[in-house]
Formats: structure tokens, C-alpha cells, sequence
């Protein structure tokens, strides 16, 4: 699969390198280089958005995602007086103003819940990290929980893209514990179901 990264950060950098050595053909790319964000929109089979919150709006400007999956690894977050909080919450969230600036993609909000250390590296874990995704269209989340089986996550379906407006603020919470708690960014989140008794 044709995998387009928009963003040659941390984050961009640790996803290019685990769908590469997964088998799957991957560019990386910018706003300000090449190959540029419309570039890539146009190779790819599925699209990545591996940027702050802040770029979506000029980046969605730019490309043609019409019939693609879109990955939305960002998180709507803005600084107020008590410290790191979300920008956007409770009637609308990151990823559904993204597929309102996209109205021909099929956005999937995911990998926004983990910091970039462990998406380059899932091993070692008791169990496999979970990773939840939500959005509309069916085809495009199978696609996506492939992609992170393919990454070493254990993919959880969400529902439909209004539950990123659970993902976002999850998002905080890890952020919150791999700092202000001082746990790093080493750790994630798992799911253990109960043995059968």
C-alpha cells in the first residue's frame, strides 16, 4: 500500500519507518518541501496528517483526498490560564472539522494517543498497545486497523468520527502522565480483557 505522511516531524518520521519495514511503500513530505502536501495526496493510497493542529486548515486547502482514507494524528490542543487543554470539545472535535474541510475523504481520527517513541517501537509491552480509531466509513477503518496491526498496535474501533471527541481528550490524559506525572514517554495504553472464570 501507497502510504502519504504529511509531516517529516518525530511522529511522521517513526510511522514512515514502521510501514516501511512492515512492506508498505511510504513518502514523507511538507508544507514547505517537496514532495509538497499536494504531491503526495496524489500517490497515495492513504493519507497522513503527522502535524500540529494549527496546519490542518492551510494543509486540507492544498490537497485532493476525494475516495482516500485520511489519518489524523493531531490533537486540538491550546494553552489557557490552568495550563494544556483542548481547543475544541463536546459539540465537534479536531478530526471532524478536518473532515468538514475535506468533505470527499474519509477521515479516521487515530494514532493521536501515543507519543512518537512508542509508534516507532512496540515491542517489549506485556500486552500490545492499544491504539482506538474512529470514523464514518467502514472500508477506510478496516484499512486503518490494518495499517496499525501493522505498526504492532491492538486496534479498538471507537465508532464514528464524533467519538474523536472522546480520542482527543484521551490523548491529554497520556500526555498528562508522560509529563506533568513524570512517567515518560515510554509506556501506553493496553487492554486486558478478564479470563474466562
Amino acid at each position: 500500500m501507497r502510504i502519504g505522511i504529511v509531516g517529516k516531524g518525530r511522529v511522521g518520521s517513526a510511522l514512515a519507518a514502521g510501514w516501511q519495514a512492515a512492506g508498505h511503500e511510504v513518502q514523507l513530505g511538507g508544507r514547505d518541501t517537496m514532495p509538497g502536501a499536494s504531491e503526495i495526496a496524489i500517490w497515495a493510497d492513504v493519507i497522513v496528517l503527522a502535524v500540529p493542529y494549527a496546519a490542518l486548515e492551510s494543509i486540507a486547502a492544498t490537497i485532493d483526498a476525494t475516495g482516500k482514507p485520511v489519518i489524523d494524528c493531531t490533537n486540538p490542543i491550546a494553552m489557557g490560564p490552568d495550563g494544556m487543554g483542548l481547543a475544541v470539545g463536546h459539540t465537534t472535535s479536531g478530526a471532524e472539522q478536518l473532515q468538514a474541510m475535506l468533505p470527499g475523504a474519509h477521515v479516521v481520527k487515530t494514532l493521536n494517543q501515543v507519543g512518537a517513541e512508542v509508534m516507532a517501537n512496540t515491542t517489549g509491552f506485556a500486552h500490545a498497545p492499544v491504539q482506538f480509531f474512529a470514523g464514518d466509513d467502514e472500508k477506510a477503518k478496516e484499512t486503518v486497523a490494518s495499517l496499525l496491526t501493522d505498526l504492532g498496535f491492538e486496534p479498538l474501533d471507537a465508532g464514528g468520527l464524533s467519538k474523536a471527541r472522546l480520542l482527543e481528550p484521551f490523548a491529554l490524559t497520556w500526555i498528562n502522565q508522560a509529563i506533568a506525572q513524570k512517567h515518560g514517554r515510554n509506556w501506553a495504553f493496553g487492554a486486558m480483557p478478564r479470563a474466562v472464570q
